[in-house]
């Protein structure tokens, strides 16, 4: 019987020192779901990313993940200054043995589906701009065709315009490859464009979540309009309010 792919986090607590991080923390994704943590900065978010993508010894707590493979997006790209574009796309492939031939082959075609031209291929990060870097890591993430994707606010010092074009891109990609998103963010507009399930994550005294928002229509369906609207919901709601620390004093 084949293993259900999903994530599971239960009780997980964290912290750095004498400093704690992140207290009680419990939920599932599911294959085919996208789930965000918001969140004002310092409250824990990126630690929590990073324990659930094994970048960090677990010390508190249970994360089982039944994916079979896994990707990931920083807030940078991380770009290897060495390598050019293709090459850095190529950089998981290789990792899986694939041969030269058939990894450029691969790394090609993502980086044309990411809007990079044929003439950006042999470029170094150096000669990038931040927009073409981050389309670079976006194709280096997706190009092995993970189960799920970890994503650390790769959206955030975008302009509005890429944003939007690379959020596009990753809402067809879920919709095609019923692919598993796990993502933090501190923009509750992205968060609602792009999500099923959105945990907030309040950072007094300890990293904890405090509640929880569902969202079902369909991410593709999901406009300006709706967008709008369900954010100024949200900044109505007493809970993020508070989480935020919205009120005027």
């Amino acid at each position: 019987m084949e293993r259900l792919e999903e994530l599971v986090v239960k009780n997980v607590s964290h912290s750095f020192g004498f400093d704690d991080i992140l207290k009680d923390i419990n939920f599932k994704l599911e294959k085919g779901k996208v789930l965000s943590i918001v969140g004002p900065s310092g409250g824990g978010k990126t630690t929590l990313l990073h324990l659930c993508a094994h970048l960090l010894d677990l010390e508190e707590g249970q994360i089982q993940n039944n994916f079979k493979s896994s990707s990931y997006a920083f807030q940078e790209a991380r770009l290897l200054p060495w390598k050019n574009v293709i090459d850095n796309i190529s950089l998981g492939l290789k990792a899986k043995g694939i041969k030269r031939e058939e990894r450029e082959k691969e790394a090609r075609k993502i980086a044309l589906e990411f809007g990079l031209d044929k003439d950006d291929f042999e470029k170094f990060p150096k000669d990038l701009s931040g927009g073409m870097k981050q389309r670079v890591s976006f194709a280096r993430a997706m190009v092995t065709k993970p189960s799920l994707l970890f994503l650390d606010e790769p959206f955030s010092a975008l302009d509005i315009g890429l944003k939007k074009e690379l959020q596009m891109m990753l809402i067809k990609t879920i919709e095609k490859e019923n692919l598993s998103v796990l993502f933090i963010t501190h923009d509750l507009m992205e968060a609602i464009k792009l999500s099923d399930e959105v945990l907030l994550l309040k950072a007094e005294p300890v990293g904890h979540i405090v509640k929880t928002f569902t969202y079902t229509l369909p991410q593709i369906l999901r406009d300006d309009e709706f967008v709008y609207d369900q954010t100024a919901k949200l900044l109505l709601n007493r809970t993020i309010i508070e989480t935020f620390e919205l009120e005027l004093k």
